[in-house]
């Protein structure tokens, strides 16, 4: 059983290719590029972009649902699955690089305070799933966001 990656190898992924063979970092680094895409993407575009995100974001969730241990009779329900929560991370870790060059200090504070607190999110989710202590919502792709 490979263990969740660490919120550190997850957001390294979604900005370069990841360092190990993990199928959840593949997955990071594939969404920070659509996430990228999605940004630069004329109208009408992000249909298909969004699309392959929720296939991404399916894929998670399976690897997820068959590699970490069943929860706990008492465990308590998270209300994103896994892939939902790395599919925010690297739109997310998209927006906060995209912003550096020309916005304001505090949007640029904003965005990367955002990102910090997600990811912290992940870690403790994370951590949660793989001890058994969180139930997980039943495998869904990711919503259209704007």
């Amino acid at each position: 059983m490979k263990p969740l990656p660490t919120k550190e190898l997850v957001l390294h992924a979604c900005r370069a290719a990841p360092r190990r063979d993990h199928p959840i970092l593949a997955s990071a680094h594939l969404l920070a590029g659509l996430h990228q895409r999605r940004l630069r993407a004329d109208i009408g575009g992000p249909n298909h972009i969004d699309q392959q995100r929720a296939q991404l974001v399916l894929a998670v969730d399976r690897w997820v649902a068959t590699e970490m241990p069943l929860p706990h009779g008492g465990a308590l329900m998270h209300t994103e699955t896994v892939g939902m929560v790395i599919d925010r991370l690297a739109q997310f870790s998209t927006a906060a690089h995209e912003i550096l060059p020309a916005a304001t200090e505090w949007a640029v504070h904003d965005a990367w305070e955002r990102l910090a607190e997600l990811a912290l999110g992940y870690e403790d989710l994370a951590y949660e799933v793989a001890a058994g202590l969180r139930r997980l919502p039943y495998l869904s792709g990711p919503r259209s966001t704007p």
